[in-house]
């Protein structure tokens, strides 16, 4: 069987102006280089990515046993790995009792182009990375095997589709820029140094590694009716999570009993997850890469939690942005939920 064809990349790989690179420089200690636009509506990666790196993800080796996770950050992305991972390698509980990022488990298909590569020489040589974080992607791997990627689908090998299953998930985007605020401030390798008002700014203009959230979500809508494309809401996991896992497991051509599949929902548990040492990230942690007075990497995991930190002020704000954005769809998110895990 013939290797199918290398494609060139269809966008090029654009740097902001100088002044909006400084204001990232200043505010997110991780960029100090600051950030480059990679697609059509400007989806952003780490300005030390080279044109060769995006060119090679977006021909990512595929094999049709593969599964992806494909989210924009903080969308329930590790929490929809470890449900997928598990549905696919039939409940597999003791498997799934080491790192979710080890190579047995999930690789981080973009993991090399979202750092700044200057800022990771930096920490190895303090020798808080010795090895680096275990979460690079290995394509020579054998199949199957497990994909996660932020990488919008246009970014991503265009027979991906096509060719593996992928779940996909979307969140209600003020949640989205609340959580991964808390993020960027616990990850040393990004430091963001300023107010949530701040963030706000830069999320609504895009600037930020791996935005805009928006018009990922949007671009993946338009194409949930592909047979090998399950499109979920974080919103209806929290509010009905065994729906979900049933609806992933059918997907995933499996077949549990309710026993199973409420075991399963009662591992996926949020308070039952952020305790689980295996997909927490706990490694970070140990190696230094995490503030230790700012959280852990699995927070609160609420819908509506935008609500205790936005002003008046700036959810009007956020409201017209969002109507803007969304103008000719018909994707509609769910803010608030009166009933959640």
């Amino acid at each position: 069987m013939s290797k199918p064809q290398r494609q060139p990349l269809p966008f090029n790989i654009i740097p902001l102006e100088d002044e909006v690179q400084n204001k990232i420089a200043r505010d997110f200690a991780g960029n100090p280089n600051g950030l480059v636009s990679c697609n059509h509506w400007g989806f952003k990666l780490s300005a030390t990515v080279t044109e060769q790196e995006v060119e090679d993800m977006f021909n990512h080796p595929l094999d049709p046993r593969d599964v992806w996770v494909v989210t924009p950050p903080k969308c329930g992305t590790t929490w929809t790995q470890e449900m997928v991972w598990l549905i696919a390698n039939d409940l597999d509980y003791e498997g799934a009792k080491t790192p979710i990022t080890s190579p047995f488990r999930w690789s981080f298909m973009e993991f090399k182009a979202v750092l700044d590569k200057g800022f990771v020489a930096k920490l190895r040589t303090q020798g808080v990375i010795p090895n680096g974080p275990a979460a690079a992607s290995d394509p020579n791997r054998p199949s199957p095997r497990f994909v996660k990627s932020h990488l919008p689908f246009s970014l991503n090998n265009p027979r991906l589709l096509d060719t593996c299953k992928v779940v996909y998930v979307a969140r209600n985007p003020k949640d989205v820029c609340v959580s991964l605020y808390h993020h960027m401030r616990l990850l040393r390798l990004h430091d963001f140094m300023g107010s949530l008002k701040l963030f706000m700014e830069y999320f609504m203009e895009g600037n930020i590694v791996e935005s805009g959230t928006i018009e990922h979500i949007i671009e993946a809508w338009n194409l949930r009716h592909h047979p090998n494309l399950c499109f979920l809401f974080y919103e209806d996991m929290k509010k009905d999570l065994i729906a979900q896992i049933r609806k992933v497991s059918k997907f995933l051509g499996k077949d549990y009993s309710d026993e199973q599949v409420d075991k399963l929902a009662e591992h996926l548990h949020f308070d039952n997850f952020k305790k689980n040492p295996w997909v927490n990230y706990e490694y970070m942690k140990a190696l230094g890469l995490m503030y230790p007075d700012r959280g852990s990497f699995i927070r609160k995991g609420k819908v509506g939690d935008w609500k205790n930190h936005f002003t008046p002020e700036m959810t009007e704000k956020f409201d017209k942005w969002m109507e803007e954005k969304m103008k000719g769809t018909d994707l509609v998110f769910i803010e608030d939920l009166d009933e959640q895990d």
